[in-house]
């Protein structure tokens, strides 16, 4: 069974953003891997459009309406799937099984989009390795970082 991969706000914002760092990086890693079995939830949806929104983001930033327009696009490409949030995923439910991992306010959004690639036995995919660390060794192949 291949496990779905649900994107960071970082690796989607690389994804369509080919000024980014990482463009090349992500770029590469869809098409070699990816695109089979792909995803974003609302996490991710609104970390997009907060980022690339964002006048500090990029010297002409996006309107909501072409962030969201970006959005919609992505769910014409293949293996795209939309990871639903149900009632029983609230941040305190779905981070439970590595709560005693979370050192901090800066792990609040990495840890629901890891506890949500658990629950649903998918791949949290990005760029920020300390993520690994909030697994640990019982959730590690709950991440893939790029790079």
């Amino acid at each position: 069974m291949i496990r779905r991969n649900l994107l960071d706000v970082n690796v989607l914002i690389a994804l369509t953003e080919s000024a980014h760092i990482h463009y090349r990086q992500a770029q590469d890693w869809f098409n070699a891997a990816g695109k089979g079995n792909w995803g974003i939830c609302p996490f991710t949806e609104a970390g997009f459009v907060r980022v690339t929104t964002n006048p500090g983001f990029r010297p002409v930033p996006r309107s909501i309406g072409q962030a969201m327009a970006i959005l919609q696009m992505l769910k014409t490409y293949p293996g795209y799937t939309y990871w639903e949030i149900g009632e029983s995923e609230s941040w305190v439910n779905i981070t439970v099984p590595f709560a005693a991992r979370i050192s901090g306010y800066q792990q609040v959004s990495d840890a629901y989009l890891l506890g949500l690639a658990i629950k649903k036995d998918g791949v949290l995919v990005t760029f920020d390795s300390a993520i690994q660390k909030l697994a640990g060794p019982k959730f590690k192949d709950n991440v893939l970082v790029l790079g």
